[in-house]
C-alpha cells in the first residue's frame, strides 16, 4: 500500500486545480484519473470564460491556479463580452484549442513537484472513525490518505443517451464510474441525479459558409492570466447562423421520441443551457434561435454547433441540422447527446468544500451539483487549499460574496442548494461592481501569496503593477488647459471645461477614456494602459463603489457573528418550523449564512441573533 498526503479524484477541470493546489502548498499528492485523455478534457464547448464566468477564471488565476494561463495558451479567439455595459459586467470569454489545451493541462501537472498523476478507477473510499483513510481502486490498489478531495464531474454512474439508445459512459465515449456512487451512499452522502447535453459535431469543409455571419475576435483586450501578455492566437473566425420554423417543426413532430420529454431520461438539466427540443417548446413565440458554428481546433476539421445541443434520435439530427442556413449539406461526424450522472448534493458540504460527515473528505465542480468547467476550477482550487489547509491543522478558508465570485458560488451551492445544475452569472453577485475582472489580482493576489499558491514570478509582476497604479494616482493632479483640450471634449460630446481640468476630472467625464488620457498629456503616454484603465473605473464609479463599500461592512457584522458547531436549533424559542429543518440540515458557520438560506425568514434571524447572544453572554 502506498502512502500519500493527499488523493484528487478525477482529473478534470477541478481535479486539476484541486491537485495542483495540493501539490502547490508542499503535500505529496496523487490524483487519479479514469483515462489520462481526460485531463482537463472540453467535454462540450471548446471555451472557456463567458458571462460570469470569466471572472472566475480571473479569479483562479489570482490565486495561483492553472486555468487562466492554459487558456491563453491555447486560444484560437477572444472576444469581450457585455462591452456595451458597464465594467462590471465585462467578461472574457475565448475560443480555445481542446486538443492544445489537454496537452497543457497534462503538462503542467506532470512538471508539478509533489503531484503523481495515476491511471486508475478509484471505486471506494475508504474510512475509519468518520475519517477517511485512503481510497481503493478497480484493480484492488489500496492507496493511504488523510485527505481525499472528490471531482468526478459527469462520471458518476453516468449514462449517454440518444433517442431510443443509451449506452453506460461517460463523454464523449470515455469510460465512466460504476462503483463510487455505492460508496458514497454508504457513507451517507446525499446523491442527486442531473443531466446535461452537448450539440452535434460538424465537418467543416461541409459547411457553407457563405449563408451565415462571421464572429471576429476582439483586438487588444487583455488575457485571462495576469502572467500572461498575450493570446496563443486570436485569428479564428466563428459564424452565425439561425434555425427556423422548417428547424422548428421537424423538432415539435418527434417531441415523442425526444428522450428529456417522453420520460427517457429523468435527471434534471440546466435551466440556462437548454437543448434545442427544450427551447424550441419552451419559447414557442420565437421564430429562430442562434446557432454559432465554433471551430474545435487548429489541427481538426471539427466544429462545435453552440446552440444545437439534443438527445434527440440521429435521423431527426440529422434533418434538424439541415434544415439550418449552411448546413444543408453538413456532415455530422458526432452527434449530440444527453448525459445523466450522480451527483453530491451541496447542501451536505462546509462551505470549505469538506463533506459534513466524513473528516478529511472534500468535494468540487460538477460532482457538486454545477456546470460549467469554470465553475468547476474555482471549487477546485479552493477544495485543494482546503484539502491541504485541514492537513496542516490550519482554519478552512472561505471567500465571501463580498471578496469574489468564487464567493458567491460556493456560497450558492453549499447555502441554498440546487435542483439543476448551477451556473454563475454576474447577476448572482450582489456586489458585481466591486468584482470586476479587472480587479481580481489586486483581491486575491495577496491571499494567494500567503496561503503559498502565489510563487515569486507572480507576485513580483503583482506588484509592479500595482507600484504602476500608485504611480498614474500620483499623476491626477496634472492639469490640463481648457484650450488644450476644448477639441477633444468636442469630438466626444462632452462639454468643454471653462477653467483648467485635472487628469481626475477627465478620467470621471463619461466619454472620456484612459485611452483619451495618454493621447492628451504626455505625462501619462508612457503608462501601462490595464493599470490606467483600472484607475479610470475606480474613478468613474467611485460613488457606487463607496456606496458598495458601506454594505459590505453592513453585511460583514453578520458574517462575524459565528454559530458554534453543534448548536442546538431545538433549543432555539421562536423559530419557525421550516427555518429550524433548513437550519439543522444546512448547519450554517455564521448568523450570515443562516440568513441566505431558503426558508430562513428575517424574523428567524432576529430570533437566532438574540439567542446567540444569550448563550456569550
Amino acid at each position: 500500500m502506498k502512502a500519500y498526503d493527499a488523493i484528487v479524484v478525477g482529473g478534470g477541470h477541478a481535479g486539476v486545480e484541486a491537485a495542483h493546489a495540493l501539490a502547490a502548498m508542499g503535500h505529496n499528492t496523487l490524483m487519479i484519473s479514469l483515462t489520462l485523455e481526460a485531463i482537463a478534457f472540453l467535454a462540450c464547448n471548446p471555451n472557456i470564460g463567458g458571462t460570469g464566468k470569466g471572472h472566475l477564471v480571473k479569479e483562479v488565476d489570482a490565486l495561483g491556479g492553472l486555468m487562466g494561463i492554459l487558456a491563453d495558451k491555447a486560444t484560437i479567439q477572444a472576444r469581450m463580452l457585455n462591452l456595451g455595459n458597464g465594467p462590471a459586467v465585462h467578461s472574457l470569454r475565448a475560443q480555445v484549442d481542446k486538443a492544445l489545451y489537454h496537452r497543457l493541462a497534462k503538462q503542467a501537472l506532470e512538471s508539478t513537484p509533489n503531484l503523481t498523476v495515476l491511471e486508475g478507477e478509484v471505486t471506494e473510499i475508504l474510512c475509519e472513525g468518520g475519517e477517511i483513510t485512503g481510497v481503493k481502486t478497480a484493480l484492488g490498489e489500496t492507496y493511504l490518505a488523510k485527505a481525499v478531495v472528490l471531482c468526478t464531474g459527469v462520471y458518476l454512474d453516468s449514462r449517454i443517451v440518444i433517442g431510443e439508445y443509451s449506452r453506460d459512459s461517460g463523454p464523449s465515449g470515455f469510460q465512466a464510474s460504476f462503483r463510487l456512487s455505492e460508496s458514497l451512499e454508504k457513507l451517507g452522502i446525499p446523491l442527486m441525479r442531473f443531466k446535461t447535453g452537448t450539440p452535434p459535431r460538424l465537418l467543416a469543409s461541409s459547411i457553407d459558409y457563405s449563408k451565415m455571419a462571421p464572429q471576429y475576435g476582439d483586438k487588444g483586450i487583455p488575457t485571462f492570466s495576469f502572467m500572461s501578455d498575450n493570446f496563443n492566437r486570436n485569428d479564428f473566425l466563428c459564424y452565425l447562423t439561425y434555425t427556423n420554423k422548417t428547424t422548428h417543426d421537424i423538432i415539435l413532430s418527434n417531441l415523442h421520441r425526444a428522450p428529456i420529454f417522453n420520460g427517457f431520461i429523468e435527471g434534471v438539466g440546466p435551466r440556462y443551457c437548454p437543448s434545442i427540443e427544450a427551447k424550441v417548446v419552451r419559447f414557442k413565440d420565437k421564430d429562430r434561435h442562434q446557432v454559432f458554428i465554433e471551430p474545435e481546433g487548429t489541427d481538426t476539421h471539427e466544429v462545435y454547433a453552440q446552440g444545437l445541443s439534443t438527445s434527440l434520435p440521429y435521423d431527426i439530427q440529422d434533418k434538424m441540422v439541415a434544415s439550418v442556413a449552411g448546413l444543408e449539406d453538413a456532415k455530422i461526424m458526432r452527434y449530440g447527446y444527453a448525459i445523466e450522472y450522480d451527483c453530491v448534493d451541496p447542501t451536505a458540504l462546509y462551505p470549505t468544500l469538506a463533506i459534513k460527515t466524513v473528516k478529511g473528505l472534500f468535494s468540487a465542480g460538477q460532482a457538486n451539483g454545477s456546470s460549467g468547467y469554470e465553475e468547476a476550477a474555482a471549487q477546485g482550487i479552493m477544495a485543494g487549499i482546503n484539502a491541504a489547509l485541514y492537513l496542516q491543522g490550519r482554519e478552512g478558508f472561505v471567500l465571501r460574496r463580498d471578496q469574489a465570485y468564487i464567493g458567491v458560488l460556493i456560497d450558492d451551492l453549499v447555502t441554498k442548494g440546487v435542483d439543476e445544475p448551477y451556473r454563475m452569472m454576474t447577476s448572482r453577485a450582489e456586489y458585481r461592481l466591486h468584482l470586476r475582472q479587472d480587479n481580481a489580482d489586486i483581491r486575491l493576489t495577496e491571499t494567494g501569496r500567503s496561503l503559498g499558491l502565489v510563487k515569486e514570478d507572480r507576485y513580483k509582476r503583482y506588484l509592479e503593477h500595482k507600484k504602476e497604479i500608485e504611480r498614474i494616482e500620483g499623476l491626477l493632479s496634472v492639469s490640463f488647459s481648457p484650450a488644450s483640450v476644448k477639441d477633444l471634449f468636442e469630438a466626444k460630446g462632452e462639454t468643454p471645461p471653462k477653467s483648467g481640468i485635472s487628469a481626475k476630472d477627465f478620467l470621471k467625464r463619461t466619454r472620456l477614456t484612459a485611452d483619451d488620457l495618454m493621447a492628451a498629456s504626455p505625462d501619462f503616454a508612457g503608462c501601462d494602459l490595464r493599470a490606467l484603465k483600472y484607475v479610470e473605473t475606480e474613478l468613474k464609479y467611485e460613488g457606487y463603489l463607496d456606496k458598495q463599500r458601506r454594505e459590505i461592512r453592513e453585511e460583514a457584522r453578520l458574517e462575524e457573528l459565528v454559530i458554534p458547531d453543534g448548536f442546538d436549533y431545538d433549543k432555539v424559542e421562536g423559530l419557525l418550523s421550516e427555518a429550524r429543518e433548513k437550519l439543522k440540515k444546512i448547519r450554517p458557520l455564521t448568523v450570515g449564512q443562516a440568513s441566505r438560506i431558503y426558508g430562513v425568514t428575517p424574523a428567524d434571524i432576529t430570533v437566532l441573533i438574540i439567542c446567540l447572544k444569550k448563550k456569550s453572554k
